[in-house]
C-alpha cells in the first residue's frame, strides 16, 4: 500500500481549517484532547488503515433515536443551531458559479455553509460542514450539500483531506444536514480501485473492489452534472428507505485496471447503499459508516485494534452491505431515472 506523504503546499482553505481547528483544540473545546493517533496498516491487499481512538467511542454524543431514512427534522432535538458559538471555525460562501471560498464569520451576512468543529474528532481537522443551518434540513442530501462536499475537497491542496456523509440509518447521529471533513495522511485503496461503467455520460460507474458501491468522478468543470447525478441516486435511495454512506476524496480517473501510481487529479464520490441500522447494537470494534467503508478504521478498544485481520474487517462490513440482488435492482432503477 502506497503511503501518502505530508504536503507542504497549503491552500487558503487548509490554512484556515488547520490553524483554527488547532486553536479550538488548544482552547479545550473538544470532549477529549486528540494527539497523533496510534496507527497501523493491516496486512493484506486492501491495506486498511487502523487507528486506535478509544476516547471517541467513550465521549461521542449519544445518537438520536432514528426510525426512518426519511425522518423529519425535530427542533426539540439537538441540532447545529444549538452549538456553542466558539465551535464555529468559519463559513463557506459561494464566490462564483463553480467555486467556494473560505470566508471569516465576520465578513458579511451571506451565509451558505458553516464549518464547525466535531467535538469528538476521529482525526486531525475533523469538522462538520453544515449547509444553510437556519433552514433546518433533515439529514438528507441536497444539491448544495453535495456541491459543498466536492468543492471543499477541491479547495484543499492536501490530497489527505476527505469529506463524507452518513444518512439516517447509516450511523448519522444528528438529524440536521451535515457532512464530515477531516485529514488522513494515508492513501486509500478506493482512490485507485478499478471500476466498470454504468452511465459514463453521467460520470457514474460501479466500484469493483470490496465493498462494491457506486462511483462518480469529476475534475471540477460542469460540476452540476455530477451533483445532480449524485442527488438522483441518493433521492432514489431515500424514496426506498435505503440507508447509505458517501465518501468524497481525491482519486484517479475511472479505469478497469487498478494502477496505484495513477495521478489523483480528480474527485471520486463513492456511494454505498447499505442495510439500515435503527437502534441496532453497535459493533465492539468499530461502527460501519463512511470512513470504515472507505478503508479507514477508527477502533474503540486496543484488543480489537491489535488483533483484527483484513478478513475479520470484511466479515464485519459484509453484515451491513445491501444484498447483491437489491443492489442490482437499485442500479437498474437509477439507470432509468438519471
Amino acid at each position: 500500500m502506497k503511503r501518502q506523504r505530508v504536503y507542504n503546499t497549503r491552500s487558503r482553505f487548509d490554512i484556515a481549517l488547520r490553524s483554527r481547528w488547532t486553536e479550538k483544540r488548544n482552547a479545550g473545546l473538544f470532549r477529549y484532547h486528540l494527539d497523533d493517533l496510534e496507527t497501523r496498516v493491516l496486512p493484506g491487499p486492501c491495506g486498511y488503515i487502523a487507528q486506535l481512538n478509544i476516547m471517541r467511542g467513550i465521549e461521542r454524543r449519544k445518537p438520536q433515536e432514528i426510525l426512518s431514512v426519511r425522518q423529519n427534522f425535530d427542533p426539540k432535538q439537538f441540532n447545529f443551531n444549538k452549538i456553542n458559538p466558539k465551535e464555529l471555525l468559519f463559513e463557506l460562501l459561494k464566490e462564483s458559479e463553480s467555486s467556494c471560498e473560505a470566508i471569516c464569520h465576520q465578513n458579511g451576512s451571506k451565509k451558505k455553509c458553516k464549518v464547525i468543529i466535531n467535538v469528538s474528532p476521529l482525526e486531525f481537522g475533523h469538522c462538520l460542514l453544515v449547509p444553510e443551518p437556519d433552514t433546518c434540513h433533515p439529514q438528507i442530501l441536497t444539491p448544495l450539500a453535495v456541491q459543498m462536499g466536492i468543492e471543499t475537497v477541491l479547495l484543499s491542496a492536501d490530497p489527505g483531506f476527505r469529506v463524507g456523509f452518513n444518512s439516517l440509518g447509516g450511523f448519522a447521529s444528528v438529524n440536521h444536514l451535515h457532512l464530515h471533513g477531516y485529514y488522513l495522511n494515508h492513501q486509500l485503496r478506493i482512490e485507485t480501485s478499478p471500476v466498470e461503467p454504468i452511465l459514463p455520460k453521467k460520470n457514474l460507474y460501479r466500484l469493483l473492489d470490496f465493498p462494491v458501491g457506486f462511483l462518480f468522478y469529476t475534475q471540477g468543470p460542469n460540476l452540476d452534472l455530477t451533483v445532480n447525478a449524485v442527488c438522483g441516486l441518493t433521492d432514489a435511495m431515500v424514496d426506498r428507505n435505503i440507508a447509505h454512506n458517501i465518501f468524497i476524496t481525491r482519486g484517479c480517473p475511472p479505469q478497469r485496471e487498478r494502477d496505484p501510481s495513477s495521478s489523483r487529479n480528480g474527485v471520486r464520490v463513492i456511494v454505498w447503499p447499505r442495510l439500515s441500522c435503527f437502534g441496532a447494537k453497535e459493533e465492539s470494534a468499530f461502527n460501519v459508516a463512511l470512513c470504515e467503508l472507505a478503508g479507514h478504521l477508527p477502533f474503540k478498544n486496543r484488543e480489537d485494534y491489535e488483533t483484527v485481520t483484513e478478513e475479520g474487517v470484511q466479515d464485519i462490513i459484509r453484515k451491513y452491505l445491501l444484498p447483491q440482488e437489491e443492489f442490482s435492482e437499485l442500479q437498474k432503477h437509477v439507470m432509468k431515472c438519471l
